[in-house]
């Protein structure tokens, strides 16, 4: 199995929902239209490029570009052939809500709920969609970048010890 395959699978399958495709260290990532995320892992899923294993999902946010402000991050992986894909999905930040892939694989359940918990991605179909790491009264998503790295009281410690 190699990237190039893959792709050309995916295009074949679905020849508008890629948006994007790049393979930075031989990893091929794919951006996939937000209304199509679940029907294509289902397909990579379902179909003979047997992606069997979800290894996570993950959200960012990129606050500097407003129609893309917030994403979802699927890695799958394909056990028989050793073989992985990154699927990225933006929205933006007003309408952060994706399809909840716990239909197709469990471990998706606490995946999900972490990055709801995190950057307040809501997952649509979702069993039970509610904050796992977080105080439940905290009133925002700590992994926004709208919030400051250190305690700006802090005296002892400057951005440029962090690489900033």
């Amino acid at each position: 199995m190699t990237n190039e395959f893959v792709l050309e699978a995916i295009s074949r399958e679905f020849p508008d929902s890629v948006i994007s495709n790049e393979t930075s260290y031989d990893f091929l990532t794919l951006e996939i239209k937000k209304e199509d995320i679940k029907k294509v892992i289902h397909h990579l899923r379902d179909s003979s490029l047997q992606f069997n294993f979800l290894t996570d999902i993950c959200g960012i946010h990129y606050p500097e570009t407003p129609e893309k402000e917030l994403g979802v991050i699927y890695h799958l992986h394909n056990m028989m052939d050793n073989f992985r894909i990154r699927l990225k999905v933006f929205m933006p930040r007003e309408n952060a809500e994706v399809d909840s892939m716990t239909e197709l694989f469990a471990g998706a359940n606490w995946m999900e709920r972490e990055t709801f918990d995190f950057y307040g991605i809501k997952f649509k179909g979702h069993p039970d969609l509610r904050v796992i790491l977080n105080m439940e009264d905290l009133g925002y998503h700590p992994m926004l970048k709208e919030y400051r790295l250190e305690d700006g009281s802090r005296t002892d410690k400057d951005d440029k010890m962090f690489g900033r």
